[in-house]
C-alpha cells in the first residue's frame, strides 16, 4: 500500500511539472489525444468501538487514455483502460485486490454516410483484455489458518477479439459498433489446465490446453453524458455470442461510472460493473467501488485538424 501511495504522489508531481511545458505546445495534427489518471482512496479506523468493525485502507490507481485520428472520412478511435487497486484489512494475513484491469479497445472506420444524427462507417475493431497481477481465492485450511490459492495471473486469461462490421458514431461521447463476424481468442497458462478433469474447463479451455478460439457476433457501445453540473455518467456495454458453441448464451459486460467533480483535482467516483461470461462462471459477477479521487489530466496535444 505504501508503494502504491508513493507511486501516485510521484505521478501527480511529474504530471503537474510537465503540464506547464505542454500548455505552450500548439501542434496542428489529425490526432487528438487525451486522458486522465485517478487515484481513489478509502479508509476506516476503529478503536474500542462497541458495535464492532475492522480497520481498513484501500487505494486504486486508474489510468485511462484516448487516441483519435481523423482524415478524409477515415476514423481511428482507441481507448486504453487500466486499473489496479489493493485493500488491507486489519487482522487479515493477505493484501487483497479491489481492481485489476488492462483493456484496449480500437475501432477503425471508413465513413460512407453522414446525416444529422450521426456518421456510419465500415469498421474493423480490436479488443484486448487481461490483468496485471495474480488473483487468488481465499479460504481456511484444516487448522483454521488463512490460505490463498492462485486462480489467475497476467495473460491467464488474456482475451482478444477482432471483428468487422458497421460503426455508428454521433460524437466522441456516443457510438455503437456492430460486428457480425468476430473472432475471439482466449489464452491461458497450462498451469491452470493440466490438472483438470475431462468435463472441466478453465475460462473455456480444456485439459492441458492453453487456448480457445470462438467465432461469433459482437456489439459494443459507449455513452457519456452530464446529468447535472459536475455530475457525469459514463456507460460501456459489450455483448458477444459464440456461433460455434451455445449461441443463445450471450456474454455481456456493462460498466456504469459516475463521476461527481468537486474541483479541478478532486472528484468522487462510483463504479458498478456487471459481467456474465459462460466460460468463467455461470453466475452474474457484480463489482462496486466508491472512493474519493485525485485527478490528473493527461492531455498532451490540444490541437487537431477537423474531420472532413
Amino acid at each position: 500500500m505504501k508503494l502504491l501511495l508513493n507511486f501516485a504522489a510521484l505521478l501527480f508531481c511529474s504530471m503537474l511539472i510537465s503540464q506547464e511545458n505542454i500548455d505552450t505546445l500548439k501542434v496542428k495534427t489529425n490526432w487528438k489525444t487525451n486522458g486522465n489518471a485517478i487515484f481513489l482512496i478509502n479508509q476506516s479506523s476503529f478503536s474500542n468501538w462497541t458495535s464492532g468493525g475492522q480497520s481498513s485502507v484501500s487505494g486504486t490507481l486508474k489510468i485511462n487514455y484516448n487516441l483519435n485520428y481523423f482524415d478524409n472520412g477515415w476514423a481511428w478511435d482507441t481507448k486504453i483502460l487500466s486499473a489496479f487497486g489493493l485493500n488491507k484489512i486489519s487482522g487479515s494475513d493477505f493484501l487483497k485486490k479491489t481492481d485489476d484491469r488492462i483493456e484496449i479497445n480500437s475501432v477503425v472506420g471508413k465513413k460512407f454516410n453522414n446525416n444529422l444524427i450521426g456518421k456510419w462507417s465500415y469498421s474493423s475493431f480490436f479488443n484486448f483484455q487481461t490483468q496485471f497481477a495474480k488473483g487468488y481465492r481465499f479460504g481456511k485450511d484444516t487448522n483454521g489458518n488463512s490460505i490463498r490459492t492462485e486462480k489467475s495471473r497476467f495473460f491467464s486469461p488474456a482475451t482478444t477479439q477482432l471483428g468487422i462490421g458497421l460503426y455508428w458514431k454521433k460524437d466522441q461521447n456516443f457510438w455503437i459498433n456492430v460486428a457480425p463476424m468476430t473472432g475471439k481468442l482466449i489464452l491461458v497458462n497450462r498451469l491452470f489446465t493440466k490438472n483438470l478433469n475431462d468435463n472441466q474447463s478453465y475460462f473455456g479451455v480444456k485439459q492441458n490446453g492453453n487456448s480457445r478460439f470462438e467465432l461469433g457476433a459482437s456489439v459494443r457501445s459507449f455513452y457519456k453524458t452530464e446529468i447535472y453540473e459536475n455530475i457525469t455518467l459514463e456507460n460501456r456495454l459489450s455483448l458477444y455470442s459464440d456461433y460455434l458453441d451455445k449461441p443463445k448464451n450471450i456474454d455481456f459486460d456493462y460498466t456504469l461510472n459516475v463521476t461527481m467533480k468537486v474541483n479541478k483535482f478532486i472528484s468522487t467516483n462510483l463504479v458498478f460493473q456487471f459481467v456474465y461470461d459462460d466460460n468463467e462462471i455461470k453466475r452474474m459477477q457484480i463489482r462496486e467501488v466508491l472512493g474519493v479521487g485525485l485527478n490528473i489530466d493527461l492531455q498532451f496535444i490540444s490541437g487537431y485538424k477537423k474531420a472532413l
